[in-house]
């Protein structure tokens, strides 16, 4: 095809004078397709904080959902969305996630209902001889959060007499954790630990 024949197929008009709105319809008269409410997913950490305080604030969404087990800390997958997940965790007084990190994913967590005890540590140098370098311990109380990157060291304890819930947003998605013994000595474990594991 000839070079100016191109050009005057790319200028071309519609000799009928349709258009796409008279082609396939208006997109406004269908409120489906034009929705505007849909929520942004997050992808900062400012972000994602912002979802799990909204997420908490909206007890109707969560409290509904809450369950207790005398064995094990209950556990419910709230949300997914591109790059990561929310969770609720119930915790019995006494229930404990043991000290953990959560491989490569960063995330927050906020408690919703009674008080938790986080305590982290601070991971030694390889010249350090394998001893922690420092221990915090804190009290984690309803509109509080935390906020951790990838390969942070905690435990997470309900040392209340009250039951405690929790929400947690986990950027990758949660697929690995790591247990440790008291003194972050990393226990050997050949599988990964699912998200039932989860703080």
């Amino acid at each position: 095809m000839p070079t100016g024949a191109l050009v005057g197929a790319r200028t071309r008009r519609w000799a009928d004078g349709l258009s796409d709105v008279s082609i396939a319809g208006d997109p406004l008269a269908f409120p489906h397709l034009a929705r505007t409410d849909l929520p942004a997913h997050p992808t900062t950490v400012a972000g994602y904080a912002r979802l799990v305080r909204e997420i908490a604030a909206d007890r109707a969404r969560w409290e509904p959902l809450v369950r207790y087990d005398a064995l094990t800390r209950w556990y419910a997958r709230l949300e997914t969305g591109p790059g990561y997940e929310v969770w609720l965790l119930s915790w019995l007084p006494g229930q404990s996630s043991g000290f953990h990190d959560h491989g490569e994913s960063s995330g927050v967590m906020s408690v919703v209902k009674g008080e938790l005890i986080e305590r982290s540590l601070t991971l030694p140098q390889p010249s350090a001889g394998g001893t922690p370098s420092g221990a915090l311990a804190r009290t984690l109380r309803p509109g509080g959060q935390r906020v951790f990157s990838s390969g942070y060291l905690h435990e997470v304890v309900n040392g209340a007499l009250e039951p405690a819930v929790s929400i947690h947003l986990y950027t990758p998605g949660l697929t690995e954790m790591n247990q440790y013994g008291a003194t972050a000595v990393p226990e050997q474990h050949s599988e990964q630990q699912a998200p039932a594991g989860s703080h």
